[in-house]
């Protein structure tokens, strides 16, 4: 009986915290264990748990990191509930969330960062199959503070509104625009639907033009399996001066002539990824290579457990 007395006067007293040192204490957890557990214990934590400080940098990405992912991540059911997260996230900070990384989410909610989160600085949705140029194109013309952008293995955003992204965020320093690996899809197969994986957007010169175009401030550079070609590359060359790193790696229509050609021009350039196989020309458009496990980063993610 005295346990039990114990114990309900020490919830009691959990529960009497006052607001700033439940904060102090939440802002001491990971993402996961807010997630979980602070929302249920009592009404003061929930409150506590909203304050918009504990949530200006929202990052989920690693919860994704594993070498292996789900098929459940790639279901509409997971996608609402990341939708269900970030939207509710946007409602309670109120304006003051700046940095943003997940994975799996839609247009439904980014169209809300678009019109609540003008402060975004870094935004990072990779693997989000309803992402579509709807919402990047709000994101471009509401959220221009952005430094950093990761849109790798979003196949419905096109160059268009990359461009606005260009035009609209001049401090735009980062881009990530990495594709899945098209040459050996194998490591995709029965976790990536089928139709997603031979989904790979072919329009790599025209997204290259985008970039070259409007993103002059560029330092930073990920386009990992783009299928550009060295007329893209040139444009990126040219357009982009200040790039300090670029990352070409699966880039198979690119030969070591046209990055050296290219990189003359990349003046501030100190780090290069090369593609790092040759591909016959004889057998370029065969079916499937059974030797591509050259390549050294791959996509990763993880059993995601909120």
């Amino acid at each position: 009986m005295k346990m039990e007395a114990v114990s309900k006067e020490s919830e009691s007293d959990w529960g009497d915290l006052t607001r700033e040192l439940l904060i102090n204490i939440l802002s001491r957890l990971s993402v996961e264990d807010r997630w979980r557990g602070t929302k249920v214990v009592c009404k003061s934590w929930f409150s506590a748990f909203k304050e918009p400080s504990l949530h200006s940098v929202f990052d989920l990405d690693p919860l994704f990191d594993s070498p292996l992912e789900s098929t459940r991540w790639w279901t509409p059911g997971f996608e609402a509930k990341i939708d269900s997260m970030l939207l509710s996230v946007v409602e309670w900070t109120q304006s003051s969330l700046t940095q943003i990384r997940i994975r799996h989410c839609s247009d439904r909610s980014l169209a809300l960062v678009s019109q609540r989160c003008p402060n975004i600085e870094v935004l990072s949705i990779r693997s989000c199959p309803r992402v579509t140029d709807d919402s990047i194109s709000r994101i471009a013309l509401s959220c221009k503070k952005l430094r950093e952008l990761d849109i790798s293995y979003c196949y419905e955003i096109t160059h268009e509104s990359m461009m606005l992204i260009g035009k609209n965020c001049p401090d735009l320093k980062v881009l990530k625009r990495n594709f899945m690996n098209w040459l050996d899809p194998s490591q995709h197969q029965g976790i990536v639907p089928n139709e997603y994986l031979n989904a790979c957007p072919q329009d790599g010169d025209d997204e290259a033009v985008a970039i070259a175009n409007s993103m002059h401030g560029l330092e930073h550079l990920e386009i990992r399996f783009s299928k550009l070609s060295a007329k893209g590359l040139n444009s990126i060359s040219q357009g982009c001066p200040n790039l300090e790193f670029l990352d070409l790696s699966g880039c198979a229509n690119l030969t070591s002539r046209d990055i050296v050609n290219a990189s003359s021009s990349f003046v501030h350039l100190k780090e290069i990824k090369k593609p790092n196989f040759y591909i016959p020309r004889s057998v370029f458009h065969t079916e499937r290579y059974g030797h591509w496990s050259l390549y050294d980063e791959r996509f990763q993610t993880d059993i995601f457990r909120i």
